[in-house]
C-alpha cells in the first residue's frame, strides 16, 4: 500500500489540531479553576499544584494517574496532610519533608497517585491553610479542572474522554518504586 503526501498532510492537520485543542483547553480549564478560587490578595500561586494536574488531564488524558480518583483523593489526601503536619507542628523545614512522605505514603496505600499533588501538602503548610482549605481553594478548584476536562474532552469528535475510568487505581501495584523481586 502507498501512502500519499495528501494522507501524511491530513494526519499531521489533524495532529496539530489536536495539539492546539488540547493546549487551549488547559489553558481553559486551568483559568476558570484559579478564576473560581482567587481571591484578591490571593496569588494564583497558592495552587500552583494545579498547573501539573492540568498537564496529566489534557496531555495523559489517559494516565492512571490522571483519572479522577488519583486527581481527586491525591489532591484532598495530601491537601489534609498538609493541613494537619502545619496545625501540630507548624512550619518548620522539617514538617515540609514530613508532610511529602506522609503524602507519598498515603498516596501509595490509598492508590490514589498524582504526582502534581505532591506540591499540595507544602503548599498548605507554607500557607498555613486551616481544614476549610479542603473545600476552598483545593477541593472546588480539583472539581473544576475535572469537569472542565470531561466537558472538553466531548466537544470535539474523536478525542480520547476524561475520564476513561473513574475509579481506576492509580498506581498499577503498590510497589512501583520498590524493589525488583
Amino acid at each position: 500500500m502507498r501512502v500519499t503526501s495528501s494522507h501524511h498532510f491530513r494526519h499531521l492537520g489533524r495532529d496539530c489540531f489536536r495539539l492546539v485543542w488540547c493546549a487551549a483547553g488547559a489553558a481553559a480549564g486551568l483559568g476558570l479553576a484559579l478564576w473560581a478560587v482567587s481571591f484578591p490578595s490571593d496569588p494564583p500561586f497558592l495552587l500552583a499544584s494545579l498547573g501539573g494536574s492540568t498537564v496529566f488531564l489534557f496531555g495523559l488524558t489517559r494516565a492512571p494517574a490522571a483519572q479522577p480518583r488519583a486527581l481527586i483523593g491525591g489532591h484532598l489526601g495530601s491537601a489534609f496532610i498538609g493541613i494537619s503536619c502545619w496545625q501540630c507542628f507548624g512550619d518548620s523545614l522539617w514538617v515540609y519533608g514530613l508532610a511529602i512522605a506522609l503524602t507519598l505514603v498515603f498516596m501509595l496505600l490509598a492508590r490514589t497517585m498524582h504526582p502534581p499533588a505532591g506540591a499540595t501538602p507544602l503548599i498548605m503548610v507554607h500557607a498555613h491553610a486551616g481544614f476549610w482549605a479542603l473545600w476552598q481553594p483545593v477541593g472546588l478548584a480539583v472539581l473544576l479542572l475535572a469537569l472542565a476536562a470531561a466537558v472538553w474532552s466531548r466537544m470535539t469528535p474523536g478525542m480520547v474522554n476524561y475520564p476513561v475510568a473513574w475509579l481506576d487505581k492509580s498506581p498499577q501495584s503498590l510497589w512501583w518504586g520498590g524493589w525488583d523481586d
